[in-house]
């Protein structure tokens, strides 16, 4: 309660900018430590990982490079030719030259494996020459660690850094014994192996990765500054110098670093060589510690731009409620014209709103008698208004329909049938085009309006006006827009039976087309159009000129292509002194491209 009671005490900003940090900050700065630590952790799992594949690839390749000096020595061990060469003795040095002639295959191997550098065979012959494939062993050479071990060794293969006396440059170098028939102990052959492409393979590697000797000379690696030394002269520590296989820790160029070794033995060797991968715990962590500052400092500066803007939309509310405040104190000292406007949909809006509401229903109470009054001078006022619309609107069209039937039934009662029925098409008609407003309408009604128009024509042209329907009764309930047909048919009495002297015959017809759409066609065989007459008529349906005597054409085409689109426009088709047909179509679901 004492804590609740001193949150409640502190100001609106304050307590939000607190609560913002304390659901926000501090769970944000906790498990982005958190989530660090497991960062390092996996990034150096995943280095280990990538260099023990690493170690591993190397291991093949290397294998593969070896294995082709492993095979040419055992070739050069068995070849009997060579052996022959370097057993024999030579009288001449011609003899020699020949004999070196005749015998290629030494060069035919370097020439055919890019995998070995050099090939010499030292053997204790002094008839023979040195030509850098046959030498005569030195002294220095005898005495040599690795001369001695392949006699002792009876025909297994060693691995050493061996220097070669034409280049004075070490190799990673097969040493073997070769027996020969008369000098059995005094001759070893030497293979270098292509540093070049030993490092090549190297290169390819990520992390420091070098091939080392048994006796930790660095015959290979994809650092320069490594190739040839000695691998006490890196620091690498005990672990490194000692261990053949497996994992380690150790320092290297004065940094904590991890070890991934792989040793190779190639078969039938006394010894062998190690691959050591090795990479440095900081550089792995180099990229994932600039990520870390980066994340830092964009976590950090969207923390503060989000204090920022809690500060202010706190500094906001408060300002709004503030606000509210100084209106309750207005209202309190009878001001009712005061209004709070008060943008928003949250609950300070809500608020206003509500108190608004509140002066407005106590303004409204205390007004009340005033308003009551100004409503029953307003109420007088308009029954006066409807009073007089009431009596100027006492002649309405039931006043014409009354007066039509009272003329048709005196028409009857003289016995004037054609007449009375004249009056009565008439009647028809002038309800039917009173009742039509904007909506459609079932082809059925507007043809009988249609029916009802001729009819009253009929007793006008009497036998000069003759009109046949041919309806579907399948599209009698298609929905049309009103008075679209009658204008058409009383265009072909205007124009094609005035025109003509004797009957003409007006022909409607509706059925479905190929398209499944309503066909409508108003025929005549009337005075026609002429070409002129034609073109101009064109021009008036698709201008915006709207002059001339086609102003129905041009109404009910317009309605048509408002309607259902330029696809339902009027087609006039005309012969001169022989007849006009207008079609138009109409989609059978009756749907409208605009709003009626």
């Amino acid at each position: 309660m004492r804590f609740m009671r001193r949150l409640n005490d502190i100001r609106l900003k304050s307590k939000l900018s607190l609560i913002f940090i304390t659901v926000a900050v501090l769970p944000l700065l906790v498990s982005g430590i958190y989530l660090t630590s497991k960062l390092r952790e996996v990034m150096i799992l995943n280095a280990f990982e990538q260099a023990t594949n690493n170690v591993e690839r190397v291991q093949k390749r290397t294998e593969e490079v070896i294995n082709v000096s492993i095979d040419i020595s055992y070739q050069l061990s068995n070849d009997n030719r060579m052996k022959s060469i370097v057993s024999r003795s030579y009288e001449s040095y011609n003899e020699i030259i020949q004999t070196y002639r005749q015998y290629t295959d030494i060069r035919d191997y370097m020439r055919l494996y890019k995998e070995i550098k050099s090939i010499r065979l030292y053997t204790d012959n002094p008839t023979m020459l040195n030509n850098w494939e046959f030498m005569q062993p030195d002294d220095r050479t005898k005495e040599s660690d690795w001369f001695k071990s392949a006699l002792s060794q009876k025909g297994l293969a060693g691995w050493g850094y061996i220097e070669d006396e034409r280049d004075q440059k070490h190799y990673l170098s097969l040493v073997r014994k070769i027996n020969l028939d008369n000098l059995k102990d005094e001759s070893v052959l030497v293979i270098n192996v292509n540093s070049d492409l030993l490092n090549s393979i190297l290169s390819q590697e990520t992390f420091s990765t070098m091939i080392v000797d048994d006796n930790n000379h660095i015959v290979a690696a994809n650092r320069p500054d490594l190739y040839g030394k000695n691998l006490a002269s890196v620091h690498g520590g005990s672990n490194m110098m000692s261990q053949t296989q497996g994992s380690y820790e150790a320092v290297m160029d004065g940094k904590k670093s991890k070890v991934v070794i792989a040793n190779v033995t190639p078969q039938n060797s006394w010894n062998g060589f190690r691959i050591i991968s090795v990479f440095t715990v900081s550089d792995i962590l180099q990229d994932a510690n600039a990520i870390i500052r980066l994340a830092t400092l964009v976590i950090g500066g969207c923390l503060i731009i989000a204090i920022v803007l809690v500060y202010i939309s706190a500094s906001f509310i408060a300002r709004r409620l503030l606000r509210l405040s100084k209106h309750m104190s207005r209202v309190g000292t009878v001001s009712w014209d005061t209004y709070l406007d008060l943008d928003g949909k949250d609950e300070i809006g809500q608020l206003s709103r509500q108190f608004n509401d509140l002066v407005h229903r106590i303004s409204e109470l205390m007004f009340e008698v005033e308003e009551s009054n100004q409503q029953k001078q307003l109420l007088l006022q308009k029954q006066n208004d409807i009073k007089f619309k009431m009596l100027a609107s006492q002649v309405n069209p039931h006043f014409l329909f009354n007066t039509l039937e009272s003329i048709r039934m005196e028409a009857h009662l003289r016995g004037e049938e054609g007449l009375a029925q004249a009056v009565w098409q008439l009647s028809m008609l002038l309800r039917n085009s009173l009742e039509v407003g904007s909506r459609q309408i079932p082809l059925s009604d507007e043809l009988n309006m249609v029916r009802c128009y001729l009819e009253l024509q009929k007793f006008r042209y009497e036998d000069r006006l003759q009109y046949s329907m041919e309806i579907d009764p399948e599209t009698e309930q298609i929905e049309i827009p009103p008075l679209i047909i009658q204008p058409l048919v009383e265009n072909s009495i205007v124009h094609g039976l005035d025109r003509k002297e004797g009957p003409t015959l007006i022909t409607i017809r509706t059925k479905f087309n190929d398209q499944d759409m309503l066909l409508i066609e108003i025929h005549d065989d009337g005075a026609g159009i002429s070409p002129m007459k034609m073109s101009q008529l064109e021009k008036q349906l698709t201008g915006s000129d709207e002059s001339g005597d086609r102003i129905g054409l041009r109404n009910v085409n317009d309605r048509l292509e408002l309607t259902y689109g330029t696809a339902s426009r009027l087609t006039i088709n005309s012969i001169e002194k022989k007849g006009t047909c207008i079609t138009f179509c109409i989609p059978k679901e009756g749907r409208t491209l605009c709003f009626q």
